[in-house]
């Protein structure tokens, strides 16, 4: 399999720490990154490192979105149907992912306000 050394040079070579600082929201891409202390920091924190491996394969990837019976699965451990092939990594910017963090936060306010996801009719 693929080793975090190797998953995290690929998103820092290709989306720079800026970039990773934004989306990820993980002290360790924020002040004074380096590979090895990211790397330190990983491998003791597991969330972290399953939120690091989604957005790998959710964005540098761009794998299908998993079913809600893989989503429970640590992202290491979920399978894709056959012929299921990587494509090119989405294009992000700060300004992107700050913008998109913005209307998601937007929209959960919006669905707290009125009563959550499921309102009751009258």
């Amino acid at each position: 399999g693929l080793k975090l050394e190797q998953l995290l040079t690929e998103l820092v070579d290709y989306y720079g720490w800026d970039i990773l600082d934004a989306a990820m929201r993980i002290n360790c891409f924020h002040t004074k990154p380096t590979i090895e202390s990211s790397l330190k920091y990983l491998r003791k924190t597991e969330w972290a490192r399953e939120k690091l491996e989604n957005f790998y394969l959710s964005r540098f990837k761009r794998m299908p979105k998993a079913s809600e019976e893989q989503f429970k699965l640590p992202p290491r451990q979920r399978t894709y149907p056959s012929g299921i092939e990587p494509r090119d990594p989405m294009p992000l910017t700060v300004e992107s992912i700050l913008s998109s963090q913005a209307k998601a936060a937007s929209s959960h306010k919006a669905r707290a306000s009125s009563g959550g996801r499921y309102n009751r009719r009258s």
